[in-house]
């Protein structure tokens, strides 16, 4: 992945500026930002505004990554987007980013949320003008994608505090003292969000910090209280603790991955029997430290390789914990339901394997998995 804005800008220019024709909400962070940004979606959408929401990376299709008023932008809509984007020597994720500028000013939106792919400093959506960016947010700091954003939590920290912008708000979640530190040599005026106490549509304890971020952030817009409310209390987002049932057996799908998030998901989960675990990770991620929480659920691991990156092996994982490598998704699944006895059968490590879990599990036609 090439990180820089350079490229980015140049493409912009050549597409008359589309990132300037929407206000915008921009949002960074190590875990949640996703969850997040769905959740101001579905504020900005109580509260009647038309909304575009980008996200990555995508769980089945390529299209979930860009959606106009809470659906995925139609196939003809994404043809004409992309067609145009393709024109330009670009990274795939700028290409996908600048693609999802060009269909928001076509759909005329009120407000577009924009997740930050990595980082944010160097990250394809920081070209945002500050001008249209309404307000900015980090969810929280932790370890993640050293090799690109540093070893340290200060230096993450000012890697996402890039999205800071002089005089625009800038809402955050809790925060380790050294990474409160570089985001507020930032300069931006600082929100601490408390956590959120009232119903949220998201499972899991975690959520209350994000719903918390994402009810500040329906503040500075000026939205109702009665949109807020409604809008947390209605957010749906896949593959973040979501649970499926079906005839096959009943699943818990979670795309947590790294440490911080393979310890929410374990938390969420303490108390409630588990029937079995299917995991896969990547190879560049801190698998052996998310293992050893999901290692503390009660129940059969199964091990896989998420389709299309470099995986962690799994001998290696049943190496370190005990459980059986599986050939395929497939196999994994299959065992895993064998030996469930009835009760849920948690699919974590990677949003690629969860993805492709959630394709074979509802039978949907899957896009092909991609970086980003």
């Amino acid at each position: 992945m090439r990180l820089g804005l350079d490229a980015m800008r140049e493409a912009c220019a050549a597409t008359a500026h589309p990132e300037r024709a929407f206000p915008s909400v921009h949002v960074a962070g190590t875990n949640g930002k996703g969850s997040t940004c769905a959740m101001v979606e579905s504020i900005a959408r109580a509260a009647g505004l038309k909304t575009g929401l980008y996200t990555s990376p995508h769980l089945v299709r390529f299209a979930e990554r860009i959606r106009i008023d809470g659906e995925p932008i139609d196939d003809a809509s994404l043809a004409v987007v992309l067609d145009e984007a393709l024109r330009h020597d670009i990274s795939f994720f700028e290409t996908a980013t600048l693609a999802a500028f060009l269909a928001f000013r076509a759909a005329k939106v009120d407000l577009a949320i924009i997740e930050v792919g990595i980082g944010g400093r160097l990250d394809a959506t920081n070209v945002l003008p500050a001008d249209t960016v309404r307000a900015s947010a980090i969810t929280g700091i932790a370890l993640d994608h050293q090799d690109k954003l540093g070893d340290t939590l200060a230096e993450i920290a000012r890697e996402k505090g890039g999205i800071a912008r002089p005089g625009v708000p800038l809402v955050h979640g809790p925060l380790p003292a050294e990474a409160f530190a570089a985001i507020q040599a930032a300069g931006a005026p600082l929100v601490e969000a408390p956590p959120y106490d009232d119903p949220i549509g998201l499972a899991g304890p975690h959520q209350r910090s994000n719903a918390g971020v994402a009810a500040e952030l329906g503040r500075l817009l000026t939205l109702t209280p009665a949109a807020i409310s409604h809008g947390i209390a209605t957010t749906s987002w896949p593959g973040r603790l979501e649970r499926i049932a079906t005839p096959k057996g009943s699943f818990i799908l979670d795309g947590a991955h790294n440490a911080d998030g393979a310890a929410a998901l374990v938390a969420a989960l303490r108390g409630e029997p588990i029937g079995a675990v299917v995991f896969g990770a990547l190879a560049d991620k801190p698998w052996r430290a998310m293992l050893a929480h999901v290692a503390e659920l009660d129940a059969p691991r199964f091990y896989v390789s998420p389709a299309g990156r470099a995986p962690a092996a799994p001998a290696e994982l049943a190496a370190l914990y005990p459980g059986t490598p599986s050939a395929s998704l497939h196999d994994a699944v299959a065992a895993a339901c064998a030996s469930a006895r009835g009760l849920p059968v948690v699919v974590c490590g990677s949003l690629y394997l969860v993805g492709e879990a959630r394709a074979r599990i509802l039978d949907l036609e899957r896009d092909p998995s991609v970086a980003l």
